[in-house]
């Protein structure tokens, strides 16, 4: 009778310890898809440049130059804006920039004017990276979590950049970003992308 008694407790101890082995393995697949790489500091608590942003997804390439603006345009270059693979995903998935989303926007000139195709604005040289990361666990009183990054103005870039002060750059992103600091409004393939 005992041995009945204590098999049957084992059985039911066994089904239990496998259903909660099973759960654990199911979070952790839904974790695992929603997991975004995220930034890296350094022991300085400097923002560690991202490689290969020139391969994540391409959102946009925004240009104010200085002809359409009597020549003082506070940002007269191209900026080619990128977002990280899994940022973007989730963005695509959930419409929210996830915790750890990185945007990097590089620096143009504006260069030539004429083409074979008629007249334009074409790229000239790199002119600069810079990089906006939201971290709301390392930054929770910077506006949304967002924080600005600048790896130089010349090839070659930073290896590791310090955070602007809020005032640089956030009060902007705050007063006129369409969606979570960020300048969506601007940015057709994000629009395009989140859900309706």
């Amino acid at each position: 009778m005992f041995a009945i008694r204590d098999r049957t407790a084992m059985k039911r101890a066994l089904a239990f310890a496998a259903g909660v082995l099973a759960l654990a393995a199911m979070v952790g697949a839904v974790q695992a898809e929603d997991r975004i790489p995220g930034p890296r500091y350094d022991d300085k608590g400097q923002l560690i440049r991202a490689d290969g942003w020139r391969q994540w997804v391409f959102i946009g390439a925004p240009l104010t130059p200085n002809a359409l603006n009597d020549g003082k345009a506070p940002f007269p270059e191209f900026h080619n804006v990128y977002i990280e693979p899994a940022a973007y995903a989730h963005f695509a998935k959930t419409g929210k920039f996830p915790n750890g989303t990185m945007i990097a926007k590089e620096l143009l000139s504006v260069g030539e004017t004429e083409a074979v195709s008629g007249n334009g604005y074409f790229q000239g040289k790199f002119q600069g990276l810079e990089f906006t990361v939201k971290d709301t666990e390392r930054f929770p009183k910077e506006p949304g979590g967002w924080t600005y990054y600048s790896f130089g103005h010349a090839l070659p870039y930073a290896n590791a950049a310090k955070a602007f002060p809020t005032d640089a750059c956030a009060a902007c992103h705050e007063a006129a970003a369409e969606y979570d600091m960020v300048f969506t409004q601007y940015y057709p393939i994000l629009k395009a992308a989140a859900p309706k």
